[in-house]
C-alpha cells in the first residue's frame, strides 16, 4: 500500500474531520470526504459499496453519536452508530485490505483513577455513550488485529464546530462571572493536533512502522474545566478571577461525567511518533482561529 492511494474520512462535516481533511491536503494525500448523507455507516451493504467504489488505503472514522446525555435514553440508536457502524467499517476494511483509524473516547474508562490511564488499562464505562464507544473499539480490534487502530481522545476543541472553548469565548463577552466545574480533570485537545497524529499514524501503518492497536490522542498536561476557562480568559486579556470554581453537583446531567479523564501516551513511542504537546501551548496557537470562528 502507498500514500498515493486515497484516504476516506467519515463524519466529514464534523470538527475533527475538517482538520483531518485539511492535514491530508497539506500533505498532498488525496482524500474522499463523506458525510452521513453520503454514507450511512449503520448500513453494511452501503459501507461495502462505498469502500469498494473509492478503494481507500486508509479510512479515518470520525463519524459518531456524540450526544452523551441523549444516549442514556437512546442507547440502541447510539450503539448502531458507535458500535455497529464501527464494525461495518472494520469488516469492509478487512475485505478491502485497508487500514482503519477509529476515533474513540476517554468515556470507555470509569474515570476514577489517580494516575493517567495507560492504553492497556482495564475499561469500565459508566455511561451509555461509553458502552457504545467501547463496543466500537472491540469490533475494530477484533476484526482488524493487524490493521485496526483505536485512537482515544477527549475534551476536543477547534475552529470547525461548537465546543467548550468557543462557548467560554462567547460567555466572557456577556457574563460578569462564570461558575465552572473544578472537580473533573482532563486534557484539552486541539483537533488540529489530533488530526496531525491521525495522519502520521495512518502513514506509519502503510509504511509498516506503526503497530496496530490502541493509542491515546490527547494533549500533554492536565487541568479542570475551571482551569481551562481561566486560560481562555487569559488568552482574551480578561480577568481570570471572573471565573469561579464549582462542583459537578451544580450541573447535574443525565450521563455521569468522568472525574478523571487523564490518558497516558506511552504507545506513540512504538510508532516513532511523539505524543501531542502540552495543552497550554496548543491553546495559545489555536486561539486566533478559535476567536475568529466565534466572533466572525
Amino acid at each position: 500500500m502507498s500514500d498515493t492511494r486515497n484516504w476516506l474520512v467519515t463524519g466529514a462535516g464534523g470538527m475533527l474531520a475538517q482538520d483531518v481533511l485539511a492535514r491530508l491536503a497539506d500533505a498532498g494525500i488525496p482524500a474522499v470526504a463523506v458525510t452521513r448523507a453520503d454514507l450511512d455507516i449503520t448500513d453494511p451493504a452501503a459501507v461495502r459499496a462505498g469502500l469498494s467504489e473509492h478503494r481507500p488505503a486508509v479510512v479515518v472514522n470520525c463519524a459518531a453519536w456524540t450526544a452523551v446525555d441523549d444516549a442514556e435514553t437512546r442507547e440502541d440508536e447510539a450503539l448502531r452508530i458507535n458500535g455497529d457502524g464501527a464494525r461495518n467499517l472494520a469488516e469492509a476494511c478487512r475485505d478491502l485490505g485497508a487500514v482503519l483509524l477509529h476515533v474513540s473516547t476517554d468515556y470507555v474508562f470509569p474515570g476514577d483513577a489517580e494516575k493517567p490511564y495507560a492504553e492497556d488499562a482495564p475499561t469500565g464505562p459508566r455511561s451509555a455513550y461509553g458502552r457504545t464507544k467501547l463496543a466500537g473499539e472491540q469490533a475494530v480490534l477484533t476484526t482488524l488485529p493487524d490493521s485496526g487502530f483505536v485512537v482515544r481522545t477527549a475534551w476536543l476543541y477547534g475552529a470547525g464546530g461548537g465546543n467548550f472553548v468557543r462557548t467560554m469565548i462567547k460567555l466572557e463577552g456577556v457574563k460578569d462571572t462564570l461558575d465552572v466545574v473544578d472537580d473533573q480533570r482532563g486534557q484539552p485537545t486541539w483537533t488540529a493536533d489530533l488530526a496531525d497524529r491521525l495522519v502520521r499514524l495512518g502513514r506509519g501503518a502503510l509504511a509498516g512502522t506503526a503497530p496496530a492497536g490502541v493509542y491515546h490522542g490527547t494533549s500533554g498536561g492536565e487541568t479542570t474545566w475551571f482551569g481551562l476557562t481561566r486560560a481562555v480568559f487569559e488568552q482574551l486579556g480578561a480577568d481570570p478571577d471572573r471565573v469561579r470554581p464549582t462542583t459537578s453537583e451544580a450541573f447535574v446531567r443525565p450521563a455521569p461525567r468522568p472525574a478523571y479523564s487523564v490518558l497516558g501516551h506511552d504507545r506513540w513511542t512504538a510508532a516513532g511518533i511523539e505524543p501531542i504537546r502540552d495543552w497550554r501551548e496548543a491553546l495559545a496557537e489555536a486561539f486566533p482561529a478559535l476567536l475568529a470562528a466565534e466572533r466572525g
